[in-house]
């Protein structure tokens, strides 16, 4: 709930205390006040009985004062008796129907006990007093499903107070209960038609075109930014594209350069750009140049999905000097990665630089002690170094830590099968041999 809470100012005008009684009571404006003013006191150190029981003897001497009412109602309200609240509020409005204090502590007592129907009957009282009220209704409108009511509400407030972050996830949680992209559309048309200069709202509309796959009416809402703001930078992150849709690779390759050049875009959607940029690369070789040269560019702003990004495109494209270069690099900046490690260590083992898997493989059973796949490459480097001892070792001590990996054991056995048979063991090579060639037989 957003509506606004406050304090009233305590006024004793209904009551003169330095008037002497006109009734045969006594004087008893001086108890009066001392019960009242234990009643605040109660309330504010949170005895909010004892404050009820100081305002029923203020009533017994006063029941004409709407603001005993009203402290009761609050202190009734903190004690969730919502009834006896309810109550007590009913009578202050009674007593001053314009109080707005008064109102809105009775719309809280409806809306702690989810009274919908009756918050929103109050609301409507103290949308009279402050239009900010009107974001309450409208939210309260929401969760009756009247989801019309709610968007005029908000049209009022947009007009009257300029648009607003939070009435904007509102409306947003309005089209996404209705699905009605239709109305999203026409509200940010409407106030692109209001302000054309306002950036954020084009880039809204790209953006609500592209999620219902209206790729024609995006590219042109990209277009039409462009034109009016053609210094703007984020347009590009949806112009590349709409580019290399049309075949416009040049005009693609230059929206990318404007992307990754930018400081004002964030890293995150830097590396989405390059990513879908590598992926058009791999099936168009013959814009590699470009890519180097796009490259080259963020070479110090590259993030680790980046590096990762463009080991996976050398990788593919059989460049694995390339690609292990990056996957180094995105390992640097990310070194816990375990998917990274295992990238690096493969490729290590692919261009037989056997001293590295055992560097690299020992530095990272440092973080994964029970990872399998680390004893295997260590192993295997262990293998190809002529070291069949350790290797040995290692492969034995993976093997306890492997869980339901058929391929990995029977890797296993055969790396043990090579130890032993450089050992000289035949026998046991033999023996790890056929339990490799069972497992592999059973694939």
């Amino acid at each position: 709930m957003t509506g606004i809470f406050c304090i009233p100012q305590l006024s004793f005008g209904q009551v003169d205390f330095n008037k002497p009684p006109n009734d045969d009571l006594g004087n008893v404006e001086d108890e009066f006040q001392e019960y009242f003013f234990e009643a605040l006191k109660q309330k504010g150190i949170e005895n909010y009985d004892r404050a009820v029981d100081a305002l029923q003897k203020c009533l017994n001497l006063n029941s004409k004062l709407p603001i005993i009412y009203f402290e009761l109602g609050k202190n009734y309200n903190k004690l969730k008796n919502f009834g006896a609240a309810e109550d007590a509020l009913k009578k202050a409005i009674n007593m001053q129907p314009d109080n707005e204090w008064f109102l809105d502590e009775l719309y809280d007592v409806y809306y702690q006990q989810d009274d919908i129907k009756n918050a929103i009957k109050t609301i409507k009282q103290l949308v009279e007093y402050h239009p900010d009220y009107k974001q309450d209704l409208a939210a309260l409108y929401i969760r009756e499903e009247k989801y019309r009511q709610a968007l005029e509400l908000l049209d009022e407030l947009d007009a009257q107070l300029g648009i607003s972050d939070s009435r904007d996830a509102m409306r947003n949680d309005i089209y996404a209960i209705t699905g009605n992209a239709d109305d999203r559309i026409e509200n940010l048309e409407q106030r692109i038609a209001n302000n054309p200069n306002n950036e954020d709202n084009h880039l809204k509309l790209i953006y609500r075109y592209s999620q219902i796959g209206d790729k024609k009416n995006a590219y042109k809402a990209a277009k039409n930014l462009l034109n009016i703001k053609p210094e703007s930078k984020f347009v590009h992150l949806a112009l590349y594209k709409f580019y290399l849709q049309d075949n416009r690779v040049d005009d693609a390759i230059n929206s990318v350069k404007v992307v990754l050049t930018s400081p004002e875009i964030n890293a995150d959607a830097k590396s989405k750009v390059l990513k879908d940029f590598v992926a058009f690369v791999a099936k168009n070789p013959e814009y590699e140049s470009d890519l180097v040269d796009i490259t080259t560019l963020v070479d110090e702003n590259k993030d680790a999905q980046t590096h990762s990004d463009l080991g996976q495109y050398y990788l593919k494209a059989g460049d694995k000097v390339k690609a292990l270069s990056n996957f180094k690099e995105a390992l640097k900046q990310d070194p816990n990665n375990f998917k990274l490690i295992k990238d690096v260590l493969l490729l290590q083992l692919d261009i037989e630089d056997y001293q590295a898997v055992l560097t690299d493989s020992k530095r990272a059973l440092e973080l994964y002690p029970a990872q399998p796949f680390l004893y295997l490459v260590h192993g295997v480097a262990n293998n190809k170094l002529g070291d069949y001892n350790t290797a040995i070792d290692n492969l034995e001590m993976g093997l306890d830590f492997l869980i339901d990996s058929p391929k990995m054991e029977s890797d296993f056995y055969s790396e043990l099968s090579l130890a032993y048979k450089g050992l000289n063991n035949i026998s046991k090579s033999e023996t790890f041999a056929k339990k490799a060639k069972a497992i592999k037989a059973q694939q």
